[in-house]
């Protein structure tokens, strides 16, 4: 299946509407902080954003095709391995790659599920179900224990995140050899991502040990902390420059990744 050419199609447009939804989140972290209004910086409001526009819900539902396709691509080389890598791997390499996919597979269902929301016209902001869990969670044993944990391993994805633009690794998921602009994209946009999604994670374990789910409000939390500090502007356009880099990646990605 991961080698037939419609599903190849739709699952390379799953980097696409990615990309898109970077390019919106950064956006509106950029227009935050010039006083363009407020608005929820992440996913939830990149895609309500998109929703209010004219086609917006028709892209929505390709949207949905799209990641849906992600997660299936995903799920395949879990189960399968990757096809397209020619390196003898050894077992610690081959499971490493196999949970990341399996990680990313959750990644693109939940996103395709998200985005579902929005194209009914039923869609909720993030941070606020992302509180609501951490509520209910800090309610149930052993659930502080376990927000922690996933903090941290919010944490690892995004110091993941930054090694790989720092080293460069990431060239080596694109065929071919791809040009200066293009490392440079990628070198930004992951190790700014990165540097994002470490602080959400870190805002979430200090939710949870301070008992205050209201702070686990996801990456919107995470970016509108920064507004709190003193040079928190400065910081936030830069991640907003640096998560429109990466969406910008994104769709070289699309084009270029190897399936």
């Amino acid at each position: 299946m991961a080698q037939n050419s419609v599903f190849e199609r739709f699952a390379r447009a799953g980097y696409l509407a990615s990309g898109l939804v970077h390019l919106i989140i950064g956006y509106i972290a950029i227009r935050l902080v010039l006083g363009g209004g407020g608005g929820t910086v992440d996913q939830s409001g990149a895609l309500a954003t998109l929703a209010s526009t004219p086609g917006g819900p028709l892209t929505l539902w390709v949207a949905v095709v799209a990641f849906t396709m992600m997660g299936l691509w995903r799920l395949v080389e879990t189960i399968l391995g990757r096809a397209t890598d020619p390196k003898s791997q050894g077992l610690w390499s081959e499971a490493f790659d196999r949970a990341k996919a399996f990680a990313l597979s959750v990644t693109y269902f939940v996103f395709a599920f998200t985005t579902l929301g929005f194209a009914r016209g039923a869609g909720k902001s993030s941070g606020a179900q992302e509180s609501g869990i951490s509520v209910r969670l800090m309610q149930t044993p052993g659930g502080k224990a376990a927000l922690v944990a996933g903090g941290v391993a919010i944490v690892a994805v995004g110091g993941y995140h930054v090694y790989k633009g720092a080293t460069r690794s990431f060239l080596e998921d694109l065929e071919g050899s791809p040009g200066d602009a293009v490392r440079r994209l990628g070198i930004v946009g992951y190790v700014a991502k990165g540097i994002v999604l470490a602080g959400v994670g870190v805002l979430l374990v200090v939710a949870a040990l301070r008992s205050q789910p209201d702070r686990a409000t996801g990456l919107d939390g995470a970016l509108k902390t920064l507004l709190t500090h003193p040079a928190g502007a400065v910081m936030l356009v830069l991640a907003g420059l640096g998560i429109i880099a990466y969406g910008l990646y994104s769709f070289v990605m699309a084009r270029h990744t190897k399936m």
